[in-house]
């Protein structure tokens, strides 16, 4: 028998699920565009072959092959969207436990004005806290999340099972239809496209390239989609999100750097990858739960990992670095007027850059002996540090900015 601890849900926001209101705008992103895109071309190329290399009128194995080929399009269609449109369910703003004193247990979330409920975490592409949040995916445009979680994984499945299928038909329809205009030589091979057509629809050069290219699009999502799939599949099957794996990671590090006589166990793996999965995998794409209590295994309580993660925070916040920027900067993802240096040293994150005031260069580590640093281009946050940085001006404390980054002394 699983423990699950109560909560209180908070508004009927946490519990029905409602379409994101705007649906348009995340639809006007590149990423739920090139991903429609691929889809389309892939399918449609894939239709138009299919009646090159199998006339559906013919047999009725043809036919079948075309509306298999049509309902794989529509299974794609329907869990990518309904991933998109769903989203993942969102922590009602102002959130706060039903029992005062477990608020002790739960960080707080500025922006939201309410406590993150066990397994949510703040977005800052959705400006939100999220149940049970897995990443953003800029394909959807929107999180993984509770809600979504088993539409986004489906998709993940149909999407490379179908282009495998659509590539099968590519393939088969360019042999069928190069094989009786190819010609050999001594020294060459011909292709001859002038060849009278056999089939009820055209084929030239220009369905050629296009077979080609969807070919290839058909192969790359394979590739990449299929390698994501099984990565989201090791998580479900262990029970955890992306950033659960993160944080357990982080536990068993925080744990040996400082020889604690202590254990953290995860407490969402039921222990069964069955349990697992459903928890996850329910009929008709229903979300297990209410995203913000849920099952844990025997011994634990929904606080354990709220816990380990405010040990995080704590012992983050006891190594941080104080810096002082040195040189006004404007917040641009290229600095050309801040120099070279700054230039090269753009770190490969999506965090949200400063605009600090100039201020001398200071640091400060409780954790080792920091080295110097003559110059720091820019800094970068969440809102939360922003205000801090706004804060920091108006305060006498000589602009000190404090934001959370991590140093390993060792």
């Amino acid at each position: 028998m699983h423990g699950v601890g109560l909560l209180d849900s908070g508004p009927t926001e946490a519990m029905t699920h409602r379409p994101d209101p705007s649906v348009l705008r995340r639809l006007c992103h590149w990423g739920p565009l090139l991903a429609l895109s691929v889809i389309l071309v892939v399918s449609c190329a894939a239709v138009l072959d299919s009646l090159l290399w199998l006339w559906p009128l013919g047999t009725a194995g043809a036919l079948w092959n075309l509306m298999a080929l049509i309902g794989w399009t529509v299974l794609i269609l329907y869990h990518y969207l309904r991933a998109l449109v769903v989203g993942p369910g969102r922590v009602p703003t102002g959130w706060r436990p039903a029992k005062r004193e477990d608020e002790h247990f739960l960080q707080f979330c500025s922006i939201c004005q309410g406590f993150k409920a066990p397994r949510s975490h703040h977005c800052r592409k959705c400006n939100r806290c999220v149940m049970k949040m897995d990443h953003h995916c800029p394909w959807i445009n929107n999180c993984c999340g509770h809600k979504n979680h088993s539409n986004f994984t489906w998709f993940l499945l149909f999407a490379p099972l179908g282009c495998i299928y659509a590539a099968v038909i590519l393939v088969m329809t360019m042999y069928t239809q190069l094989y009786s205009r190819l010609s050999f030589e001594m020294t060459k091979m011909k292709i001859d496209m002038s060849v009278p057509q056999v089939s009820h629809v055209p084929f030239g050069i220009s369905a050629f390239a296009t077979s080609l290219f969807a070919l290839g699009l058909a192969l790359g999502t394979t590739i990449a989609v299929g390698l994501l799939f099984c990565l989201q599949m090791k998580s479900i099957l262990r029970n955890r999100t992306s950033v659960e794996s993160w944080i357990e990671d982080k536990a068993k590090e925080r744990i040996s750097y400082y020889n604690l006589q202590e254990e953290f166990v995860y407490p969402y793996d039921l222990g069964s990858r069955w349990q697992n999965l459903r928890e996850v995998f329910r009929p008709w794409g229903a979300s297990c739960g209410d995203g913000i209590t849920w099952r844990v295994l025997d011994g634990c309580h929904q606080y354990n990992l709220t816990v380990e993660q405010l040990k995080q925070k704590a012992d983050k916040q006891a190594r941080a670095v104080v810096y002082r920027a040195v040189k006004r900067y404007s917040g641009s993802c290229l600095p050309v007027t801040a120099g070279w240096r700054a230039m090269i040293g753009i770190p490969c994150t999506e965090e949200p850059s400063l605009a600090p005031p100039p201020w001398r260069c200071h640091h400060r580590d409780t954790s080792h002996k920091p080295t110097p640093n003559p110059y720091v281009p820019f800094l970068e946050g969440n809102k939360g540090e922003l205000m801090s940085c706004v804060e920091a001006q108006s305060q006498p404390q000589n602009g000190l900015l404090r934001f959370q980054q991590s140093t390993n002394p060792r």
